[in-house]
């Protein structure tokens, strides 16, 4: 391992821990005697995944963090968390046995775990992930969830997407009939 600071060719390794998946070292320049972390992995056989276009592109963790981490923008959630779900659904993957996979069936499995742990970094996701191409197909995604017909029931911290207020009134109103236009919606 060269080192990262003047570029000689061997180090010492000072610690060694064990990780989620793999293996973290703390090392030392046996010139400089600068210290630095290098992590291994184990590098398994190649996954690809069959894009919607039938490309092949290998898999790759960090974009499927990438797009997990815009629809969870801002949204109260530990650090970490994100990480963990894409480690379980690569795991999940890998655990297939199958060395293709659709991009649509890792997007269902994105939001599944997104719907388990917030409501609206799942509706982000879905938006972009399923395509809408009118807001009356996004209403319809909301509406369920915010009828509980989404499964499971938002976290403690997470508000809800409409308050008891709103919920009453459009159940008032009925399904298929809409707001006068004189009348604006209520915000909270």
């Amino acid at each position: 391992m060269n080192c990262p600071h003047c570029g000689y060719h061997d180090s010492r390794v000072i610690d060694s821990r064990e990780i989620n998946d793999g293996i973290r070292r703390r090392r030392q320049c046996l010139q400089c005697q600068f210290r630095f972390t290098t992590y291994e992995r184990l590098q398994p056989v190649g996954l690809f995944v069959i894009k919607k276009d039938q490309r092949r592109e290998e898999f790759n963790r960090d974009k499927l963090l990438i797009g997990m981490r815009k629809a969870c923008e801002k949204r109260p959630l530990a650090s970490g968390t994100l990480d963990k779900i894409a480690e379980d659904i690569e795991a999940e993957l890998y655990r297939s046995g199958r060395l293709e996979i659709p991009s649509s069936v890792i997007g269902d499995m994105v939001m599944e775990r997104l719907k388990s742990l917030d409501h609206i970094a799942y509706i982000r996701f879905a938006s972009v992930y399923r395509e809408f191409t009118d807001i009356t197909t996004l209403k319809e995604l909301v509406d369920a969830l915010a009828s509980g017909e989404g499964g499971a029931s938002p976290p403690a911290n997470q508000l809800p997407l409409l308050s008891a207020e709103e919920l009453e009134e459009l159940a008032e109103r009925g399904a298929g009939k809409s707001r006068p236009k004189s009348e604006p919606m209520r915000s909270s």
